[in-house]
């Protein structure tokens, strides 16, 4: 089983419809987290150190998970995904991007 971790900013659009599309792939776990202080469930300790691959949104998400976690994060593989904040949950044009950049990171 590997445990991916997706990240946005609130947790509410992005890093959801990640985590909702990849746990139904076989021999994986999945869940999301937010950076901000207003996030439906902010990433902690414990997500990072349950995580085996971790997927930010944006370069922002990046920057502030090695400012809280740098030394969790020592021997994480820690990937940019480049989306926007453009996207509602669920969106059709954000499940085909993700979709279709992750994988080639498994």
């Amino acid at each position: 089983m590997t445990n991916l971790l997706f990240i946005c900013s609130k947790n509410q659009w992005r890093s959801p419809t990640a985590e909702n599309i990849f746990r139904k792939y076989p021999d994986i776990s999945a869940r999301s987290a937010g950076t901000s202080s207003s996030a439906k469930h902010k990433v902690t300790v414990k997500d990072i150190q349950w995580a085996d691959i971790i997927f930010v949104m944006e370069e922002k998400h990046k920057s502030r998970l090695k400012a809280d976690f740098r030394r969790q994060l020592e021997y994480k593989p820690l990937h940019v995904l480049d989306i926007p904040d453009d996207y509602p949950y669920m969106d059709a044009e954000l499940i085909d991007i993700l979709e279709n950049s992750v994988p080639g990171y498994l």
